[in-house]
């Protein structure tokens, strides 16, 4: 366990933090080979790994032992590696796994732009329209389909994970209908819809998000009946009126975006309405270090911005909105409770 006596010298602390990008790169490659997956529960040799992911033992005992160094696998005395609590959450099937995250987090424009981030920090400005001469997610979606597939895959896995705790932290007891706004998939309504059977649930969200929503909304779906599934753009128009919004992680954009938003959702559901505003927030929370690593990279790809407190507060007010309530709903999301004034 490191302590303040045993912990590194400042000037090996930063020889680590500048080659950080070794680590994520071992990271991406750990998950693209799907070494995680071939581990099982009992050490592996070496050898076997490299024959089950088809590479070269010694490079792969070179990836496997930077790993270890950061509680990702366990090298043993025999040299065999082991799972860590870690390393499992790379596996495909594991019920928390972060290896679609960890793609996303890597994928080929990062390298691209995290060296251009002196620039963004200078202009205030993303620099993936200067790289690639187009909108981040335009370019996404026309120029690299793979990273967009692991970006949808990676925001599934997300959404899912913690909608669960989304459902459970709500208490909607007194509402007939919920909206989820800009909701992916929609997990965290279908989750809402299962803890209050009585509850009409709708998603809204772009139309090429919203055909693969949930298969417990779509027709036929356990859910089907008590949901409706809208296409569209919630920057543009909410043509949806419920008693509660949800706005989960989307708040992210420039000011405009934002603010676009907020008025759209103030006046679909007029006087009294109740907006849940779910987000990272990037002070005095346990995932500062993730937080504030996302909101650099929200600032290179989309100019973009994860929230302090403070800030939140500010757009949701400058909105349209009175915040009534501020309370964490896991380690890594904070909930705003708000309503629209009269």
């Amino acid at each position: 366990m490191t302590t303040a006596e045993t912990a590194p010298p400042p000037s090996m602390r930063l020889r680590e933090l500048v080659f950080g990008a070794a680590c994520a790169a071992a990271l991406r490659t750990a998950a693209r080979l799907g070494v995680a997956d071939a581990v099982g529960d009992s050490p592996v040799s070496v050898e076997d790994l490299a024959t089950a992911v088809k590479t070269e033992p010694q490079p792969l005992r070179r990836l496997l032992r930077a790993l270890s160094c950061y509680g990702v696998f366990a090298e043993q005395p025999d040299g065999a590696f082991a799972h860590t609590d870690m390393s499992r959450l790379l596996r495909e099937d594991d019920p928390h796994s972060l290896r679609y995250i960890t793609l996303w987090c890597t994928e080929p424009w990062t390298w691209d732009a995290w060296p251009r981030l002196d620039e963004a920090v200078r202009t205030g400005r993303n620099v993936v329209e200067d790289l690639y001469g187009k909108e981040f997610f335009q370019y996404l979606n026309e120029d690299a389909p793979e990273s967009a597939l692991v970006f949808n895959r990676a925001m599934t896995t997300s959404s899912a994970q913690s909608a669960q705790d989304v459902a459970d932290f709500l208490d909607l007891s007194g509402s007939s209908s919920v909206a989820d706004i800009g909701g992916g998939q929609g997990h965290v309504v279908a989750s809402l819809l299962e803890k209050y059977p009585a509850l009409h649930g709708t998603l809204l969200d772009l139309p090429r998000v919203v055909e693969n929503a949930d298969p417990r909304l779509r027709p036929g779906g356990a859910l089907a009946e008590r949901v409706n599934v809208v296409p569209g753009d919630c920057r543009v128009a909410v043509p949806v009126r419920a008693d509660v919004y949800i706005i989960k992680n989307i708040l992210e954009w420039d000011d405009d975006s934002t603010a676009r938003t907020l008025r759209n959702v103030r006046e679909a559901g007029g006087p009294g309405t109740r907006v849940v505003v779910i987000e990272n927030l990037v002070d005095d929370t346990p995932s500062m270090r993730f937080s504030t690593a996302m909101d650099l990279l929200l600032l290179l790809n989309v100019g973009g911005a994860k929230h302090t407190t403070d800030s939140m507060v500010r757009r949701l007010t400058a909105g349209g909105l009175v915040v009534e309530d501020i309370r964490p709903v896991n380690p890594y999301l904070h909930a705003f409770d708000c309503t629209v004034p009269a």
